[in-house]
Protein backbone atom coordinates (compact mmCIF):
# COMPACT_ATOMS: atom_id res chain seq x y z
CA UNK A 1 0.00 0.00 0.00
CA UNK A 2 1.21 3.50 -1.00
CA UNK A 3 0.99 6.67 1.08
CA UNK A 4 0.75 7.11 4.98
CA UNK A 5 0.34 3.61 5.37
CA UNK A 6 3.32 2.29 3.06
CA UNK A 7 4.99 0.65 5.87
CA UNK A 8 1.99 -1.03 7.25
CA UNK A 9 1.20 -4.52 6.71
CA UNK A 10 -2.75 -4.67 5.97
CA UNK A 11 -5.27 -7.71 6.74
CA UNK A 12 -8.81 -8.28 8.11
CA UNK A 13 -9.90 -9.29 11.33
CA UNK A 14 -13.27 -10.96 12.31
CA UNK A 15 -15.27 -10.86 15.77
CA UNK A 16 -18.73 -10.07 16.37
CA UNK A 17 -19.59 -11.20 13.24
CA UNK A 18 -17.95 -8.07 11.95
CA UNK A 19 -14.57 -7.57 9.51
CA UNK A 20 -12.39 -4.93 9.53
CA UNK A 21 -9.53 -4.10 7.66
CA UNK A 22 -6.47 -3.82 10.17
CA UNK A 23 -2.73 -2.23 9.71
CA UNK A 24 -0.09 -3.70 11.47
CA UNK A 25 3.86 -2.80 11.43
CA UNK A 26 6.78 -2.91 13.79
CA UNK A 27 7.53 -5.91 16.83
CA UNK A 28 7.14 -6.80 19.96
CA UNK A 29 4.06 -6.34 22.39
CA UNK A 30 1.40 -5.26 20.64
CA UNK A 31 -0.55 -1.76 21.07
CA UNK A 32 -3.72 -1.00 19.60
CA UNK A 33 -3.86 2.49 18.18
CA UNK A 34 -7.33 3.21 17.57
CA UNK A 35 -8.28 6.62 14.96
CA UNK A 36 -9.86 9.86 15.78
CA UNK A 37 -12.47 11.32 13.66
CA UNK A 38 -12.36 11.85 10.71
CA UNK A 39 -10.08 8.40 9.99
CA UNK A 40 -6.36 7.28 10.38
CA UNK A 41 -4.68 10.24 9.01
CA UNK A 42 -1.34 10.60 7.84
CA UNK A 43 -0.56 11.78 11.56
CA UNK A 44 -2.66 8.99 12.99
CA UNK A 45 -0.33 6.88 10.85
CA UNK A 46 2.83 8.70 12.04
CA UNK A 47 1.89 8.35 15.68
CA UNK A 48 1.41 4.37 15.02
CA UNK A 49 4.89 4.44 13.41
CA UNK A 50 6.51 6.40 16.54
CA UNK A 51 4.39 3.61 18.36
CA UNK A 52 6.64 0.90 16.33
CA UNK A 53 9.88 2.83 16.41
CA UNK A 54 9.86 2.34 19.87
CA UNK A 55 9.77 -1.41 19.82
CA UNK A 56 6.17 -3.16 19.71
CA UNK A 57 3.73 -3.96 17.69
CA UNK A 58 1.47 -1.34 16.02
CA UNK A 59 -2.14 -2.54 15.37
CA UNK A 60 -4.71 0.53 13.66
CA UNK A 61 -7.91 -0.90 13.30
CA UNK A 62 -10.27 0.74 10.70
CA UNK A 63 -13.10 2.38 12.51
CA UNK A 64 -14.28 5.07 10.08
CA UNK A 65 -13.29 7.43 7.75
CA UNK A 66 -11.20 6.62 4.68
CA UNK A 67 -7.56 5.18 5.35
CA UNK A 68 -4.54 7.43 5.00
CA UNK A 69 -7.16 10.59 4.01
CA UNK A 70 -5.48 14.25 5.44
CA UNK A 71 -7.74 15.83 7.90
CA UNK A 72 -10.05 18.92 6.47
CA UNK A 73 -13.29 20.82 7.81
CA UNK A 74 -15.26 18.86 4.98
CA UNK A 75 -13.62 15.78 5.50
CA UNK A 76 -14.07 16.04 9.64
CA UNK A 77 -17.32 16.77 9.19
CA UNK A 78 -18.57 14.06 6.62
CA UNK A 79 -16.88 11.50 8.72
CA UNK A 80 -18.47 12.60 12.30
CA UNK A 81 -22.02 12.39 10.25
CA UNK A 82 -21.63 9.19 8.92
CA UNK A 83 -20.13 8.30 12.77
CA UNK A 84 -22.68 9.80 14.19
CA UNK A 85 -25.84 7.76 12.99
CA UNK A 86 -23.44 4.10 13.28
CA UNK A 87 -24.51 1.92 16.34
CA UNK A 88 -21.78 1.01 17.06
CA UNK A 89 -20.96 3.93 18.93
CA UNK A 90 -22.53 5.54 21.59
CA UNK A 91 -22.83 9.38 21.65
CA UNK A 92 -24.99 11.21 23.91
CA UNK A 93 -26.36 8.20 26.19
CA UNK A 94 -24.87 8.12 30.28
CA UNK A 95 -23.91 4.97 31.70
CA UNK A 96 -23.45 3.09 28.06
CA UNK A 97 -20.52 1.16 26.86
CA UNK A 98 -20.38 1.82 22.80
CA UNK A 99 -20.86 -1.48 20.73
CA UNK A 100 -17.68 -1.54 19.43
CA UNK A 101 -15.79 -2.22 22.10
CA UNK A 102 -16.20 -5.40 22.45
CA UNK A 103 -14.61 -5.99 18.91
CA UNK A 104 -11.21 -4.13 20.13
CA UNK A 105 -11.55 -6.23 23.21
CA UNK A 106 -11.64 -9.53 20.66
CA UNK A 107 -8.79 -7.68 18.69
CA UNK A 108 -6.34 -7.02 21.72
CA UNK A 109 -7.01 -10.50 22.79
CA UNK A 110 -6.13 -12.04 19.35
CA UNK A 111 -3.05 -9.20 18.96
CA UNK A 112 -1.73 -10.87 22.81
CA UNK A 113 -1.92 -14.09 21.26
CA UNK A 114 0.09 -13.32 18.08
CA UNK A 115 2.40 -10.84 19.83
CA UNK A 116 3.15 -12.19 23.55
CA UNK A 117 4.14 -10.26 26.59
CA UNK A 118 2.38 -9.83 29.58
CA UNK A 119 -0.13 -7.90 27.52
CA UNK A 120 -1.54 -5.33 25.26
CA UNK A 121 -1.23 -1.45 24.89
CA UNK A 122 -4.48 0.76 23.66
CA UNK A 123 -4.45 4.12 22.86
CA UNK A 124 -7.60 6.13 21.68
CA UNK A 125 -8.04 9.41 20.77
CA UNK A 126 -10.75 11.94 20.76
CA UNK A 127 -13.87 10.04 19.39
CA UNK A 128 -12.64 6.45 20.32
CA UNK A 129 -10.22 8.09 23.67
CA UNK A 130 -12.53 6.27 25.97
CA UNK A 131 -12.63 2.96 24.34
CA UNK A 132 -9.32 2.08 25.92
CA UNK A 133 -10.76 2.35 29.34
CA UNK A 134 -13.75 -0.04 28.14
CA UNK A 135 -11.05 -2.37 26.50
CA UNK A 136 -9.59 -2.58 30.19
CA UNK A 137 -12.24 -4.94 31.10
CA UNK A 138 -10.27 -8.02 30.24
CA UNK A 139 -7.11 -8.27 31.74
CA UNK A 140 -5.24 -8.29 28.27
CA UNK A 141 -5.04 -4.74 28.57
CA UNK A 142 -2.57 -3.24 30.60
CA UNK A 143 -1.60 0.12 29.13
CA UNK A 144 -4.92 2.11 28.61
CA UNK A 145 -4.11 5.51 27.30
CA UNK A 146 -6.65 7.93 26.85
CA UNK A 147 -6.27 10.38 24.37
CA UNK A 148 -8.55 13.79 24.69
CA UNK A 149 -11.59 11.10 24.75
CA UNK A 150 -14.75 12.70 23.77
CA UNK A 151 -17.63 10.70 24.36
CA UNK A 152 -20.17 10.53 25.42
CA UNK A 153 -20.68 14.87 24.06
CA UNK A 154 -20.30 17.00 26.93
CA UNK A 155 -24.15 18.11 26.22
CA UNK A 156 -24.98 18.51 30.10
CA UNK A 157 -23.17 18.53 33.26
CA UNK A 158 -23.94 14.85 33.70
CA UNK A 159 -22.73 13.77 30.60
CA UNK A 160 -19.60 16.14 30.97
CA UNK A 161 -18.41 13.65 34.14
CA UNK A 162 -19.50 10.44 32.51
CA UNK A 163 -16.85 7.90 31.09
CA UNK A 164 -19.16 6.49 28.74
CA UNK A 165 -19.00 2.85 29.94
CA UNK A 166 -21.86 0.73 31.36
CA UNK A 167 -21.92 0.24 35.43
CA UNK A 168 -20.86 -3.70 35.31
CA UNK A 169 -18.02 -2.51 33.01
CA UNK A 170 -17.12 0.57 35.45
CA UNK A 171 -16.60 -1.54 38.18
CA UNK A 172 -14.13 -4.17 36.72
CA UNK A 173 -12.19 -1.11 35.74
CA UNK A 174 -12.07 0.17 39.09
CA UNK A 175 -11.17 -3.40 40.62
CA UNK A 176 -8.21 -3.81 37.85
CA UNK A 177 -7.08 -0.09 38.86
CA UNK A 178 -6.93 -1.47 42.79
CA UNK A 179 -4.86 -4.29 41.44
CA UNK A 180 -2.44 -2.35 39.87
CA UNK A 181 -3.26 -1.04 36.26
CA UNK A 182 -2.74 1.81 35.52
CA UNK A 183 -4.74 4.87 33.24
CA UNK A 184 -3.06 7.60 31.17
CA UNK A 185 -4.57 10.49 29.92
CA UNK A 186 -4.41 13.37 27.90
CA UNK A 187 -6.00 16.74 27.19
CA UNK A 188 -5.43 20.45 26.74
CA UNK A 189 -7.29 22.43 29.34
CA UNK A 190 -9.49 24.47 26.68
CA UNK A 191 -10.84 21.18 24.85
CA UNK A 192 -14.35 21.62 25.49
CA UNK A 193 -14.87 18.31 23.68
CA UNK A 194 -12.90 16.61 26.21
CA UNK A 195 -14.27 18.57 29.58
CA UNK A 196 -11.99 18.85 32.65
CA UNK A 197 -15.14 17.32 35.13
CA UNK A 198 -14.56 13.81 32.82
CA UNK A 199 -11.03 13.91 34.30
CA UNK A 200 -11.75 15.31 37.17
CA UNK A 201 -14.60 12.21 37.91
CA UNK A 202 -11.56 9.89 36.50
CA UNK A 203 -9.13 10.74 39.65
CA UNK A 204 -12.59 10.34 41.80
CA UNK A 205 -13.30 6.70 40.30
CA UNK A 206 -9.30 5.34 39.79
CA UNK A 207 -7.28 7.67 42.45
CA UNK A 208 -3.65 7.42 42.18
CA UNK A 209 -4.07 4.56 39.25
CA UNK A 210 -5.21 7.54 36.93
CA UNK A 211 -2.72 9.69 35.48
CA UNK A 212 -4.15 12.97 34.08
CA UNK A 213 -1.65 14.77 32.05
CA UNK A 214 -3.36 18.41 31.57
CA UNK A 215 -1.62 20.89 29.03
CA UNK A 216 -2.20 24.72 28.96
CA UNK A 217 -4.37 25.89 26.04
CA UNK A 218 -5.23 29.15 27.56
CA UNK A 219 -4.70 32.42 25.80
CA UNK A 220 -1.32 33.56 26.44
CA UNK A 221 0.18 30.54 27.03
CA UNK A 222 3.63 30.10 26.98
CA UNK A 223 4.06 27.31 24.08
CA UNK A 224 1.50 29.00 21.80
CA UNK A 225 -1.05 26.34 21.80
CA UNK A 226 -4.37 27.45 20.28
CA UNK A 227 -7.10 27.86 22.08
CA UNK A 228 -8.97 24.53 20.66
CA UNK A 229 -5.96 22.80 20.68
CA UNK A 230 -7.47 19.29 20.89
CA UNK A 231 -5.52 16.23 19.29
CA UNK A 232 -2.47 16.00 21.83
CA UNK A 233 -0.82 13.36 20.02
CA UNK A 234 -1.87 14.11 16.23
CA UNK A 235 -2.96 17.44 14.97
CA UNK A 236 -2.01 19.53 17.20
CA UNK A 237 1.69 18.05 18.06
CA UNK A 238 4.75 20.13 18.33
CA UNK A 239 7.19 17.79 18.22
CA UNK A 240 10.10 19.82 19.28
CA UNK A 241 11.92 18.72 22.07
CA UNK A 242 10.86 20.30 25.59
CA UNK A 243 7.91 21.23 24.21
CA UNK A 244 4.52 19.68 26.44
CA UNK A 245 2.98 17.90 23.51
CA UNK A 246 6.10 16.30 23.04
CA UNK A 247 6.74 15.44 26.49
CA UNK A 248 3.30 13.93 26.43
CA UNK A 249 3.91 11.81 23.57
CA UNK A 250 7.59 10.92 25.34
CA UNK A 251 5.03 9.73 28.41
CA UNK A 252 3.23 7.78 26.59
CA UNK A 253 5.79 5.72 24.99
CA UNK A 254 7.34 5.24 28.31
CA UNK A 255 4.25 4.41 29.96
CA UNK A 256 4.04 1.26 27.13
CA UNK A 257 7.58 0.82 27.99
CA UNK A 258 7.20 0.57 31.55
CA UNK A 259 3.76 -1.56 31.32
CA UNK A 260 4.56 -3.81 28.31
CA UNK A 261 7.99 -4.62 28.44
CA UNK A 262 9.62 -3.77 32.32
Amino acid sequence: MDGPLGSFEQSDFTADGESRVIYRTGSGPAVIVMSEIPGITPKVAEFGQRVADAGFTAVLPHLFGEDGRGASGGYVFSSLSRACISREFTLMAQGRTSPIISWLRALAKEEHTRCGGPGVGAVGMCFTGGFALGMMVDDVVVAPVLSQPSLPFPLTKSLRRDVGLAPADLQRVRERAEAGTCVLGLRFTGDKLSPPERFAHLRELLGDAFVGVELDSAPGNPHGHRKAAHSVLTEDLDDRPGTPTRAALDQVLAFFQERLVG
